[in-house]
């Protein structure tokens, strides 16, 4: 049914994020061979969760590449039989977007697939885009697939919370395919819902400020999850792996195992996590919104299988944030505005990522 690749090695940008760690985990657990990439070789909190992974001291090299930095990625990448793409710039609050987000994904991106063509090794590239390149729009259709892409003009008129984002994943994967076309590369292109689930990274995922807004009551990230579609995180990067080696994989891949309103998300949070305070009634969303709902046709007529519920994504997602001690194990006291009270320590771990610091890792929403 599938071609198997050498074993490697592959290679794996933005390694230290939270999807990029979580795939290289998986690599190495299916015996491949993987260099990733990080900004920063020496930031030990980035690098320290890879190089502890099992396999890692046999199977694991750690690379220095900036996405900044035309060829940068040269080095990794020659050699390389199969190439996955997960960094992006990440930062919601970026006073000079246009150049501080934008430019550096789409000319990153161009760098990564011209370091391929380069090599002429690199028998597959594996894209991890974003469901905001296919969604955002004024009116929501009840169902996308792949043929979608989202309304750079409205992104830009609107500025929605994480508008910059939508753009640049938006504008590098219509390069991205431009470029591949050109120059004979095969891409696939894997368009995550939210991702939600366990994590090995020491920091807050931008994607889990999101899909526990209703705990910390970050009102800002109600909009993402109003009809919010979701993938756990484990089985985006099993999908990552199959589609390197399916021999009929072409095109995007939107990967997104259930579609939820965010009432129904406030629901089962109060309802298995009786000790949070989760609003009762949520200001400006319709009591009788429908789901928006993302098909996963195209991924699952290859074979592929989801395996978790939400309520598994949500479980796992919520006991790592706790052992990481990035969310309070329970709301300590619930103030009239309904927002969490979190102690002076959480609020230092939690404060960069609410603000929107700069992570490695795509935030998978739209």
């Amino acid at each position: 049914m599938t071609m198997k690749m050498e074993k490697g090695p592959v290679a794996v940008t933005g390694a230290g994020g939270y999807i990029g760690s979580w795939l290289v985990m998986k690599l190495l657990r299916g015996g491949y061979t993987v260099r990733a990439t990080v900004r920063d070789p020496d930031n030990m909190k980035k690098v320290k969760p890879l190089l502890d992974l099992p396999g890692a001291a046999s199977h694991l090299t750690i690379w220095k590449a900036d996405l900044n930095d035309e060829g940068s990625f040269d080095d990794v990448i020659n050699g390389c039989a199969g190439v996955f793409h997960v960094a992006t710039p990440m930062d919601f609050e970026s006073k000079d977007p246009e150049n501080e987000v934008i430019k550096p994904t789409v000319d990153g991106m161009l760098s990564i697939l011209k370091s391929c063509r380069k090599a002429g090794t690199v028998r597959r590239v594996v894209y991890t885009s974003s469901a905001g390149t296919v969604n955002v729009e004024e009116r929501q259709k009840p169902e996308y697939d792949e043929s979608a892409w989202s309304d750079i003009e409205f992104c830009r008129r609107v500025k929605m919370t994480g508008w910059m984002y939508f753009v640049s994943k938006s504008l590098a994967e219509r390069a991205a395919w431009d470029f591949a076309r050109e120059n004979n590369i095969d891409l696939i292109t894997i368009i995550p819902t939210l991702v939600v689930g366990p994590f090995i990274t020491s920091t807050m995922p931008p994607s889990m400020v999101t899909a526990l807004s209703l705990i910390t009551g970050n009102e800002a990230h109600y909009s993402i999850i109003k009809q919010a579609q979701l993938v756990h995180l484990d089985d985006l990067c099993d999908a990552h792996i199959f589609l390197l080696n399916h021999p009929k994989a072409s095109g995007r891949y939107i990967c997104s195992s259930h579609d939820a309103t965010i009432h129904d998300l406030a629901r089962m949070i109060r309802c298995k996590y009786p000790q949070y305070h989760i609003p009762q009634k949520i200001e400006g969303i319709d009591d009788e919104i429908q789901t928006v709902r993302f098909s996963s046709k195209k991924l699952l007529e290859l074979g592929f299988e989801y395996k978790y519920t939400m309520e598994e994504m949500f479980d796992e997602a919520i006991k790592s944030c706790i052992e990481k001690k990035l969310i309070p194990p329970q709301t300590e006291a619930i103030p009239e505005d309904g927002k969490l009270e979190v102690t002076r320590e959480q609020v230092d771990v939690v404060k960069p990522i609410m603000t929107g610091a700069k992570e490695d890792v795509p935030i998978a929403s739209h």
